[in-house]
């Protein structure tokens, strides 16, 4: 087995791994102090060169996070809808088929960017260097499972992934649709069952974020982490691999 497919398979192992470690974040903890938040330390700071008072600073950081964690659920969920709930958490890699539809004509990634989305959300819980090892860490890791995904898929599907790949960006999604609608139907509450801990997050992020009290946020992130283990026995299986 290749090493692109060892890391797919445990990329939720891996994933995990890299949130602990920010949240763990030894090298702010060499000091032997108890790390302030990234929260504090960026309202610290747009306060310290007079960009906002410290109380301002603290509200835009908290709003960014929590539309952060909301425009992740909200293209998480879209996009598992179309791609299927049980391909989405399958360990294998799939080829049967080429989703192009929903967000997928706007973007080739939309569950990564989502991901991506939320790193940045939980980061201003972590202490600084713990954010900052996580954001990237989870962008290459990123990198690497959509490195992964797209070689297998032009392996099963050839030319038609190559076509659709030159038409949609991988990343950074465009304001109109690169490909035309097919007729995928979404599956929304499989979906929603899916991605039940982003949206865990987003809720705890836009009903207790006022609060400013990253224990109750950790707290909230922790629950919806829980929930989402047990929302996995309802998750349907995906079919076998044709390609």
């Amino acid at each position: 087995m290749k090493i692109s497919q060892v890391v797919f398979r445990y990329r939720r192992w891996w994933i995990l791994l890299i949130i602990l470690l920010g949240f763990w974040a030894p090298l702010d903890r060499v000091s032997g102090q108890h790390p302030a938040s990234t929260w504090l330390v960026l309202a610290g700071v747009l306060a310290r060169y007079r960009v906002l008072p410290i109380g301002y600073a603290f509200i835009v950081i908290v709003v960014l996070a929590t539309l952060f964690a909301l425009a992740a659920a909200v293209l998480r969920t879209w996009g598992t809808a179309y791609l299927g709930s049980g391909v989405m958490q399958d360990p294998a890699l799939h080829g049967e088929r080429i989703v192009a539809d929903g967000p997928y004509r706007y973007v080739r990634n939309p569950l990564y960017l989502g991901g991506e989305l939320h790193i940045l959300a939980l980061a201003i819980l972590m202490p600084p260097w713990g954010a900052i090892f996580t954001v990237i860490a989870m962008a290459l890791l990123f990198a690497a499972l959509i490195r992964a995904e797209e070689a297998h898929l032009i392996a099963t599907r050839g030319d038609a992934y190559r076509e659709y790949r030159s038409r949609v960006s991988c990343i950074l999604p465009s304001l109109s649709a690169r490909v035309p609608a097919g007729e995928e139907r979404p599956r929304w509450g499989q979906a929603l069952l899916a991605e039940i801990y982003f949206w865990g997050v987003a809720i705890t992020y836009a009903a207790l974020a006022y609060r400013y009290d990253g224990t109750i946020l950790k707290q909230g992130v922790l629950v919806s982490f829980g929930l989402s283990i047990v929302a996995r026995a309802f998750v349907r299986r995906p079919v076998a691999d044709e390609g």
